[in-house]
């Protein structure tokens, strides 16, 4: 396979099709090397159009949705991120190369490991895998000025929503199949929040947090 063609192939057919236009972001899937952080069984699939799984139920998500997920949030170099969701570690390496630090929390100790040991292969020093469960975060950590849920809920707890500092940003994938859509939080005031909604996709769920009870007649 031919590289660095396939990650040409991946941006333009891909990712700049689904309304990915800022350039800095498209010079990040070049310089955060996707094929690093793929699991060896399945490197031929590291520039693919699909979720490639990563063992423990889990999986990275789709390129486009991670880049356009990237674009949107336009983090900034002085902001601390929190991810739930550790996965492989190439969103939180991704984002280290725009913040000033970035936390990731993995419920699964196995992910966890692989995630710090690819970000620590690939050089990258300002973001720190912790083996701990996103639905639950500690407040004793204070507040990030953006959270990234890498993967889907039915909602948004309030207890993440806390703690976003005043003019911090949420972003994650909200819903039910079939129906999910990236899902904008900013805390505008210590008790007002406002929400956009503006594109539809599709994530698995992130483990533990609540589900709606379904009702059957």
């Amino acid at each position: 396979m031919n590289i660095e063609q396939a990650r040409f192939n991946m941006v333009e057919q891909q990712i700049r099709p689904w309304n990915v236009l800022d350039t800095s972001v498209l010079e990040l899937l070049s310089v955060v090397k996707r094929e690093a952080f793929v699991p060896a069984a399945f490197q031929a699939l590291a520039f693919a159009d699909i979720e490639i799984p990563l063992g423990h139920g889990q999986c990275m998500l789709a390129p486009r949705l991670e880049a356009r997920m990237l674009q949107d949030l336009a983090i900034q170099p002085q902001e601390t991120v929190l991810e739930i969701g550790a996965g492989s570690g190439y969103m939180a390496a991704l984002m280290a190369q725009r913040a000033h630090r970035v936390v990731s929390l993995e419920l699964v100790p196995e992910l966890a490991s692989m995630a710090r040991t690819n970000l620590r292969n690939a050089g990258i020093q300002n973001a720190e895998v912790r083996q701990g469960d996103g639905a639950a975060p500690s407040p004793a950590e204070g507040q990030y000025d953006v959270i990234v849920l890498s993967g889907s809920v039915t909602e948004v707890p309030q207890s993440l929503l806390d703690l976003l500092k005043v003019g911090g940003r949420l972003a994650g994938i909200v819903g039910d199949e079939p129906v999910m859509r990236a899902t904008f939080v900013t805390r505008v005031s210590a008790t007002e929040f406002t929400t956009r909604k503006p594109w539809d996709c599709n994530a698995p769920r992130l483990q533990n947090f609540p589900e709606p009870s379904r009702f059957q007649f």
